[in-house]
């Protein structure tokens, strides 16, 4: 890959980690990881899945974000798009699709 295709991935993963964070935080996520719910709603039914809800989405969202850091650490690194399991190279196709791939998609697959 060129390194302007590099710069442009870095780029998007940085606006994706912006993204992330922020729609963390929109959703009660402080600074400590922990969720932000009013206490002063009844410990309603309603309220109890709609928290479980959130729980579910924050999760999702925070492993994205991992996979968002991580891959911006294999830049810091020197090792960003290159395979974890067999250190081949990820194809470029892949990681313009996916730039926070881990695995090239042979081994994507077996996983």
């Amino acid at each position: 890959m060129s390194a302007a295709e590099l710069a442009s991935l870095r780029a998007s993963l940085e606006e994706e980690r912006a993204s992330l964070v922020q729609r963390l935080a929109d959703l009660g996520e402080g600074p400590d990881g922990a969720l932000d719910f009013d206490s002063n709603f009844a410990d309603s039914s309603q309220v109890t899945a709609e928290r479980g809800n959130v729980e579910a989405v924050v999760g999702s969202l925070r492993d994205s974000l991992d996979d968002v850091e991580h891959a911006l650490a294999k830049f810091d690194a020197g090792t960003f798009g290159v395979c974890e399991s067999c250190k081949q190279p990820i194809a470029p196709d892949r990681l313009e699709f996916m730039p926070e791939a881990r695995y090239c998609i042979e081994h994507a697959s077996r996983r």
